[in-house]
């Protein structure tokens, strides 16, 4: 039996499984059964690379009962296992940040879509990492009775592992659709247009630095730089067709190049260590020289040796004072703190198990 859904997606439902395609027929999702159990599971995401999820159980000594996830043949990951023909769980996941972009949001939308199949109402999630992070990838394919705040508030305790009970938040199944509308951009949606994905970077409705925004009787993915837009890089019709596109402004001039001075990053550590919830700290960033320079589309990009800050949020904002500079550069820097504090104490605890 194949259901076409209402932006073209496919679901082809077989005895032994089910395939999940997009509008053009590219194949997002194959689910494959062995009786009741997961045989093995494929999602695809934004680039070629696959990520397969194998239905035989191992132990993990931080997650318990687990798949093995892999791309070409080499895990790269674990998940803890759940029960695929009725989901009631949100998986944790021990290495999201190894998964090929896209297919982690591919991975729960197909938990949210069989669980909704099978009549489950909500599910709720008992990992050790309740991050903000997986919080936005969640709010993809599921819709929450509570907020990020009491999500990740507990994470103290969980990081320090045994067994653990579920968070008090409902996650109500609410799958979306996905389409390619071009080589390297995506949009998904529900009731409308919620995420597009361009040139791999993602705009998301709300707040953050890469904007969602309605324009006209579409919408419109901005580059937002402190509260207003520093460029506007493309238009989605209605349809979700690309309407048109713009290369980001160039980046140059002063301060490109120059380091952030010891003093104001420990003052911007302050500030970024009271917006993280324990035990995750800032401390990471005083062992990393923080740089202007050019960012992408991002307000600041993590290069492993080197943070790098968008100079064009200094010329965006410094006319307007540089209290606001310095708010703008610990929003951006937040989220690259937590990811290493979270890599730092994910580390931490696998020694620790291996001990």
């Amino acid at each position: 039996m194949i259901t076409t859904l209402p932006h073209g997606t496919t679901i082809e439902r077989r005895a032994d499984g089910w395939v999940r395609r997009d509008r053009d027929g590219g194949v997002q999702a194959e689910l494959r059964w062995a009786g009741d159990r997961l045989a093995a599971l494929t999602v695809t995401g934004y680039d070629p690379r696959a990520l397969r999820v194998d239905g035989a159980v191992a132990a993990h000594p931080v997650l318990g009962a687990t798949h093995a996830l892999t791309v070409d043949g080499v895990e790269v990951a674990r998940m803890s296992a759940i029960d695929w023909r009725r989901p009631a769980a949100i998986p944790a996941i021990d290495r999201p940040g190894a998964l090929p972009p896209g297919t982690g949001t591919m991975l729960l939308d197909t938990i949210a879509r069989l669980a909704r199949d099978a009549g489950v109402p909500a599910l709720r999630y008992a990992g050790p990492y309740p991050t903000a992070a997986l919080w936005a990838a969640l709010a993809a394919s599921f819709r929450a009775d509570g907020d990020a705040a009491t999500f990740t508030a507990d994470a103290a305790a969980r990081w320090r592992g045994g067994a653990l009970s579920a968070i008090a938040i409902d996650f109500a199944p609410a799958p979306h659709e996905r389409a390619r509308i071009a080589a390297d951009a995506f949009v998904a949606r529900r009731d409308r247009i919620e995420r597009l994905v361009l040139g791999g970077a993602g705009f998301e409705r709300g707040g953050g630095v890469r904007r969602l925004v309605d324009d006209d009787d579409g919408v419109a993915a901005e580059l937002v730089f402190g509260d207003r837009a520093w460029a506007r890089l493309a238009r989605l019709g209605p349809d979700g067709a690309l309407r048109s596109r713009a290369a980001p402004p160039p980046v140059a001039g002063a301060p490109a190049g120059e380091v952030l001075p010891p003093a104001l990053v420990a003052a911007l550590i302050e500030v970024i260590a009271d917006a993280l919830p324990p035990p995750l700290t800032a401390d990471m960033l005083r062992a990393v020289p923080i740089v202007w320079g050019d960012a992408g589309l991002a307000a600041a990009r993590d290069r492993g040796d080197q943070v790098i800050v968008h100079v064009g949020l200094w010329h965006h904002l410094a006319p307007r004072g540089l209290a606001r500079v310095a708010l703008a550069l610990a929003e951006a820097l937040t989220p690259i703190a937590a990811a290493r504090a979270v890599a730092a104490l994910a580390g931490a605890v696998d020694d620790g198990a291996a001990r």
